[in-house]
């Protein structure tokens, strides 16, 4: 049994998402850049997601993605199993019919080993929540910053740099009159 890209992509976005969503909710245009997936890719996934109540959307200005529920009850087999990612690791699909149709005589000497090892798998996917990842990442030491508040930040302080020069510009130029004001115009005949 081998996990693909789908489900790989699928946790790796979930714990970007759960990481950053105290300040709000986060853009797929942000997962896509900082965790190099393509936009078009995670719209799909996540609109797989949403329907199995994992996260909810949000429009507009501001607008993006939160976990529908606390991090705490979403597994990583949710998650997988949302994005449609099979778990199996057994030839017939865990039908018993890996040699045929037949369910009495398809059987391969080896479908229990597969059966079971789909059962421990499961167990240990759902066994580990997206908080436990999230914590994992945190003592990992990955800093997380809320872009937003940075760029209201920038922006006023751009805009209190910018204060006094033109404070100084509008004291220190005197106001000249202007040759083609209708006001002149008027003074002049």
């Amino acid at each position: 049994m081998r996990l693909t890209t789908k489900g790989r992509f699928a946790v790796t976005a979930m714990i970007d998402l759960a990481l950053r969503e105290t300040h709000g909710p986060v853009t797929l245009a942000g997962i896509s850049q900082r965790q190099k997936i393509s936009l078009s890719y995670l719209e799909q996934l996540f609109g797989k997601l949403r329907r199995f109540n994992i996260v909810e959307s949000t429009r507009g200005p501001g607008g993006g993605y939160t976990l529908a529920r606390p991090s705490s009850e979403v597994s990583v087999a949710d998650i997988i199993v949302a994005v449609d990612e099979p778990l199996d690791a057994t030839q017939c699909g865990g039908k018993g019919n890996c040699h045929s149709d037949d369910e009495n005589h398809g059987r391969c000497m080896t479908h229990d080993l597969w059966s079971n090892l789909n059962s421990k798998m499961v167990e240990y996917l759902s066994s580990v929540s997206l908080k436990d990842l999230v914590h994992q990442q945190e003592g990992r030491g990955i800093v997380i910053q809320d872009m937003r508040q940075k760029k209201i930040k920038v922006e006023s302080s751009k805009a209190e740099k910018l204060a006094p020069a033109l404070a100084a510009k509008k004291e220190a130029a005197p106001k000249a009159p202007l040759v083609n004001s209708v006001f002149n115009l008027a003074r002049q005949s």
